[in-house]
């Protein structure tokens, strides 16, 4: 196992690029000691971390004609615009099913960043067993305005990347001195302030800070966007991001995209492994 901490961004299919990069990983048996993993990142990781690999290709592609999978049909029927049973029960336990045991074998820490609904600050909650723990995973990947708010250990959570779209500094308090970024934005993105914080107003109205949060993601992101290209200009860090501009939506259905997608990720970070390994075993 490589002690260093692996960090996965979300993107929704965007993620399908950190698909790509992490089947690299599992090819050349590069198991980091910690992961965090934001949303579609939280949701690639638990295929990596039980070492199946070309699962979370498959799963992001295989049901994008079923409507219990993603659909406005989903969202209108359950309030969730991926379908809750779908993805988190039939999915795992018996069209793709994942490897429990596998998993309960990963020595490190593994890491769900989510979203509190009622004070908008992003948690990081830790992932020990996926049959029970699943349920973080899926707060962390619960859009607003497209997902139910998860409960979980009496609170309610959404989507990580509201509050901390990517925990490098987190990474940094906890101690951990190597760093591994997977972004799926390519470089010299900036995010733009969000339109939405009308209707988030609305929709959230009794969770004020939720909508805050919303409404300032931004400029934490861009703020993280910045430490991260310090970093990795000072060699403290490495960081694999798209290599061309990702051509897909949030919610993309095209397959030949999400397949060209995948396999940019699977080379990028092929380009970076002598980097990768040069760094952390320094």
């Amino acid at each position: 196992m490589i002690d260093a901490s692996l960090i996965l961004e979300g993107g929704g299919m965007r993620g399908i690029y950190t698909a790509g990069v992490l089947d690299f990983f599992m090819d050349n048996e590069m198991l980091f000691s910690k992961v965090y993993g934001v949303s579609a990142g939280s949701c690639h990781a638990v295929s990596y971390l039980s070492g199946q690999k070309g699962r979370a290709f498959r799963i992001s592609t295989e049901y994008l004609g079923d409507s219990r999978y993603c659909s406005v049909k989903s969202l209108l029927t359950t309030g969730d615009l991926f379908g809750v049973q779908m993805c988190y029960d039939l999915i795992p336990n018996e069209l793709d099913p994942y490897d429990y045991d596998a998993f309960s074998r990963y020595k490190g820490d593994f890491y769900a960043v989510v979203t509190n609904c009622r004070n908008g600050c992003a948690e990081y909650l830790p992932v020990k067993d996926m049959r029970h723990d699943i349920t973080a995973i899926r707060a962390s990947s619960s859009l607003p305005l497209m997902s139910k708010m998860v409960e979980y250990h009496g609170q309610k959570y959404l989507d990580g990347g509201i509050a901390d779209s990517i925990p490098i500094e987190k990474s940094i308090a906890d101690g951990n001195l190597k760093n591994i970024v997977v972004l799926t934005r390519e470089k010299g993105y900036r995010k733009k302030r969000t339109s939405a914080t009308p209707i988030m107003a609305l929709r959230y109205i009794t969770r004020p800070n939720l909508v805050r949060a919303t409404d300032t993601r931004h400029l934490r992101y861009n703020h993280a966007l910045d430490t991260i290209e310090t970093l990795e200009e000072q060699g403290k860090i490495v960081v694999i991001r798209p290599s061309a501009k990702p051509n897909i939506g949030r919610t993309e259905k095209n397959l030949e995209k999400l397949k060209a997608l995948y396999e940019v990720g699977y080379n990028d970070a092929k380009a970076k492994y002598e980097e990768i390994m040069k760094y952390v075993n320094a």
